[in-house]
Order: C-alpha cells, then sequence, then structure tokens
C-alpha cells in the first residue's frame, strides 16, 4: 500500500445488500468525496489530509462496483438511485445526521443527485470536472448514438456488456496509463490528433491513446495501485455506471429540470473536454445552481482535477468549506 495510507483508517459499512469501503481521516464536520471513472477513494489522496488538516472529517469511498466495496453482478445495481442510497448509508453509518459532499467525473452527478433526493443529508455540495446538468431531453442513449458521426462515442463504446472489457482486462495497466494520459493537459493528444473519446468502427479506444511519458501527476507507483485494483475487480462494475443511464433517466423523471439550490461549488479544467463540450450547463448555473458559491476554471488544467492540481484544489475546496454553516 501506497506510503500515502499512513495516517488513513480503513472501514467497512453496510448499505442495503451491499457492502462500501471507505477511508477517513480527521474529525469535524462530514466531508465524503466520491471518485469517478476509472478510479477510486485514492483519487482523493492529496484531499484528504489537508481537508482533515482543515478541521474536517473527511471520508472518500469506493463507489460500488469499485476497490474493495461490493460488485454485483447485475448491471441494473448500479443506477443512480442506488448509489446515492449508499451515500446516504455511509453519512448514516458513521454517525452523523449531514454531510458536504464533493464528487469527481461520475461522482459529480452522484454528488450533484445526493443533493437533489436528499436535501436533509446533503447540506452543500461541489462538483469537479462534471458540471451538473438536469435531468430532461431524449433518452442519454439517443444523445449519444447521434455524436461522433462515422465514428463512435466512448459512452456508447461502453454500454454493450464485455466489449469495453475485452478491450482493458487484457492490459489494464496499459490501458490506464493511456486513458489517464489522453485526458491529463501535459499529454493529450494535440488539437488536430484523432479525438481520444472518439472510436473509430471496429477499432478500440486505446489506439488513439498518447504512447509517450506518463503524467506529470502519475508516478508508476501510483499507476501500480490503480492497475492492482481493477486487475483484482475487473473493470465490469465500473463499466455498469454508463450502462444505466437510460433507466436513470426514467427513474428521474419526476425530477425533470429541477435545481441544485444548496450551497455549491464547481471547477473545472480549461483543457477539460467536460468542461468545453458542457459550456452551456456552466452558463446555466444561475437556474440550475442556484446556491452557486464559488466557481472556478483552472487554466492549463485537465480532467484529473484534484491530482494535477492538488494545492490549488485544496485551497478552492476548504475556502468554499469556510463559507458554510456547521
Amino acid at each position: 500500500m501506497p506510503q500515502h495510507d499512513v495516517a488513513l483508517t480503513h472501514r467497512l459499512i453496510n448499505s442495503p445488500g451491499h457492502r462500501i469501503h471507505l477511508v477517513e481521516q480527521g474529525t469535524g464536520p462530514l466531508v465524503l468525496l466520491v471518485h469517478g471513472f476509472p478510479e477510486s477513494w485514492y483519487s482523493w489522496r492529496h484531499q484528504l489530509p489537508a481537508l482533515a488538516a482543515a478541521g474536517y472529517r473527511a471520508v472518500a469511498l469506493d463507489v460500488r462496483g469499485y476497490g474493495r466495496s461490493s460488485k454485483p453482478a447485475v448491471p441494473a445495481a448500479y443506477r443512480m438511485l442506488d448509489l446515492v442510497e449508499d451515500s446516504v448509508a455511509v453519512v448514516r453509518a458513521l454517525g452523523e445526521e449531514s454531510a458536504v459532499v464533493v464528487g469527481h467525473d461520475w461522482g459529480a452527478t452522484i454528488a450533484a443527485n445526493c443533493a437533489l433526493l436528499h436535501p436533509q443529508v446533503f447540506r452543500a455540495v461541489g462538483l469537479l470536472s462534471v458540471p451538473y446538468t438536469p435531468r430532461g431531453g431524449p433518452r442519454p442513449s439517443e444523445i449519444f448514438a447521434q455524436l461522433g458521426g462515422d465514428e463512435e462515442f466512448y459512452v456508447s463504446y461502453f454500454q454493450q456488456p464485455g466489449r469495453a472489457e475485452a478491450e482493458i482486462e487484457p492490459d489494464v495497466r496499459g490501458w490506464l496509463a493511456g486513458f489517464y494520459t489522453a485526458l491529463s493537459a501535459d499529454t493529450m493528444p494535440a488539437p488536430d490528433a484523432p479525438d481520444p473519446h472518439f472510436v473509430a468502427r471496429g477499432g478500440t479506444m486505446r489506439e488513439r491513446f498518447p504512447s509517450g511519458p506518463l503524467p506529470a501527476w502519475l508516478s508508476e507507483s501510483e499507476l501500480d495501485f490503480y492497475a492492482g485494483e481493477f486487475e483484482r475487480t475487473g473493470m465490469t462494475g465500473a463499466l455498469n455506471r454508463y450502462r444505466n443511464m437510460d433507466r436513470d433517466w426514467e427513474d428521474l423523471a419526476a425530477f425533470d429540470g429541477a435545481p441544485v439550490t444548496q450551497p455549491s461549488l464547481f471547477i473545472g479544467g480549461t483543457q477539460d473536454a467536460s468542461t468545453t463540450w458542457l459550456a452551456d450547463a456552466i452558463n446555466a448555473f444561475p437556474t440550475t445552481l442556484p446556491g452557486l458559491i464559488s466557481s472556478h476554471l483552472l487554466d492549463g488544467c485537465g480532467h484529473w482535477i484534484q491530482q494535477e492540481r492538488p494545492a490549488e484544489l485544496n485551497q478552492l475546496l476548504t475556502e468554499w468549506l469556510a463559507t458554510l454553516p456547521f
């Protein structure tokens, strides 16, 4: 286990029918940290000690399907409603009535829905890289199928069970290295290179990943940790999140267009496709996030924001937390 684990407490808690692994550091008001794809609690290794030092009880979980959390076999077990309930179960199991929830990538979408569905539990919400976009419009699968023309958008590529696994699992470490590199500001492909978010018909994602050095934020030992987790668990649990987007659209029909009204934070990177493609969602924050307190775009930052720019992210995060009533 990497040295970042020193002074961290690992726990297993129970959500209805499932086991959730979490890592905890510090005491004080609870801040729940939710990772995205393809990561783990370890994505928050720089934030846990910083939040603890600032007087917070920082808890990072392995989302269902990742790490040491449960990995149900049924794809429908990864619907958003279940992941939200896992987060509620963590708060309750830790003996708390409420928490601030902060998420990155898919974790940002989970965090936003936690705040939307359980406002009495999640008093404030921080979103990293992926802005809040209320439920609405056509089915997500229909939208993604229209992207790319002769190419296939990666979300569509992930839909068929076993397909992406067949690409990734023979060389998990190599695939992760390429994926992290492709979305990092210092190593991503040039603007005129084929976009790694799209797959040529009959091709693979990996064909478009950079083949050069790892990004500056990722050491060989850190990559070993991520690879070891997915080599042990496989990729299906992580990919099943993508396979529930239409199901989520159905489940959340009653919340069509609903804003998240709690005090909120958004931080994105100017070099992150999640930020540039969803610029309209950011512009809509006065309507969709009326409680927004702090919003920042970090110049020259890619997708892995809390790892690419940990010191800057930690400062912005702790400054925002200091504005909240506890």
